[in-house]
């Protein structure tokens, strides 16, 4: 069985950052270990708050939008206007757009 980490094991030291970023082979700074250690040391408490958050009751949430987005029929619409969209083109023929080359 594992065991739950506590808010102390949160806490990551300036030491712990220059080992680590040594063993990753990372040039990290020696004076802004302090904030990464800090930066860091947030995160991990968040998670733990996160961890112990009670989700007993709630449902698998597959999609975000589930709960709310009502999609509307899929329908084909022929109300394209051709002529008007294309009338504002720098460059058109024979009903297409023109494009400059890009590949040789």
């Amino acid at each position: 069985m594992s065991q739950q980490p506590t808010p102390s094991d949160s806490n990551v030291s300036r030491e712990e950052i220059l080992d680590i970023a040594n063993l990753a082979r990372l040039g990290i700074d020696e004076s802004t270990a302090d904030s990464y250690a800090d930066d860091i040391s947030k995160v991990l408490k968040l998670m733990y708050t996160l961890g112990n958050v009670d989700t007993a009751g709630v449902k698998p949430l597959a999609n975000i939008h589930e709960a709310c987005q009502e999609l509307r029929a899929d329908v084909a619409k022929h109300d394209i206007n051709r002529a008007r969209n294309q009338s504002v083109a720098p460059a058109v023929e024979d009903g297409l757009y023109l494009v400059p080359q890009v590949i040789e």
